[in-house]
């Protein structure tokens, strides 16, 4: 059994978790509290596996909450606030749920924390089968007026979605191709690309700063879209 707690200031927010975690048979609730002083004292007393920890809360933050017993015990943070995710990673994380939190998600999140205690971690262990499938893509090919253009995957700084064209833009000039997003993004390869709004498709290692769920990259700065935040800023946080 997994011995977990649940620390958020909002009352309503721990009873949907006390719910979710007594459907889970491998998941015993040990404890609740909206003082994250109280579960700071059950962690260092050795009695937590995970800590279900919302990130702002008084006289101590979720982040502080997360240095503070870093190694001592597994923590998934759950915010309304995606920007938060990647200092939430960078201490450790196992998983980030951003409010509200579906089951399905909660689920997920589990299961990830089982992989950890079981020493089995993804990253430990990778599927070879999908690395296997992974293809080395070096150049696209895409329709214009009349005639297709090669433009090699490595100069595209990001894709701009107009209607039913794109505007593709690298460092030195701009294509517009007259074909989807959709199109254009299943060409991609999907580890170096990353749809981050609805009429955007950025290069990952071609990001210059994220800031207030704005990206920057090249000379523009790019709206993160509400809808792409949280697998977006999980991307980030394993790339």
């Amino acid at each position: 059994m997994i011995r977990c707690i649940v620390v958020d200031d909002k009352p309503l927010a721990i009873d949907v978790l006390k719910h979710y975690i007594s459907k889970v048979p491998s998941l015993t609730l040990t404890f609740t509290t909206v003082n994250p002083l109280e579960a700071l004292n059950k962690v260092i007393e050795g009695e937590v596996d995970l800590v279900f920890l919302d990130i702002q809360m008084p006289e101590l933050s979720g982040l502080q909450f997360m240095k503070i017993v870093k190694g001592k015990c597994l923590v998934v943070l759950t915010t309304a606030y995606a920007e938060y995710a990647l200092e939430g990673f960078e201490n450790d994380a196992v998983d980030y749920l951003l409010k509200p939190v579906s089951f399905e998600r909660f689920y997920k999140a589990v299961e990830k924390v089982q992989l950890i205690l079981k020493g089995l971690a993804e990253t430990d262990k990778p599927n070879t089968v999908a690395l296997a499938k992974q293809k080395e893509v070096s150049h696209i090919f895409v329709k214009t007026e009349y005639k297709l253009i090669r433009v090699n995957v490595a100069d595209i700084l990001y894709v701009k979605g107009l209607q039913n064209y794109v505007m593709i833009y690298t460092a030195t000039e701009k294509i517009t191709s007259l074909q989807t997003m959709k199109k254009t993004e299943e060409q991609l390869p999907a580890d170096q690309f990353m749809r981050i709004h609805k009429s955007f498709i950025v290069a990952i290692n071609k990001i210059n700063s994220i800031e207030r769920n704005r990206v920057s990259i090249g000379d523009k700065n790019i709206a993160l879209g509400e809808v792409y935040r949280e697998a977006f800023y999980n991307a980030i946080a394993n790339n």
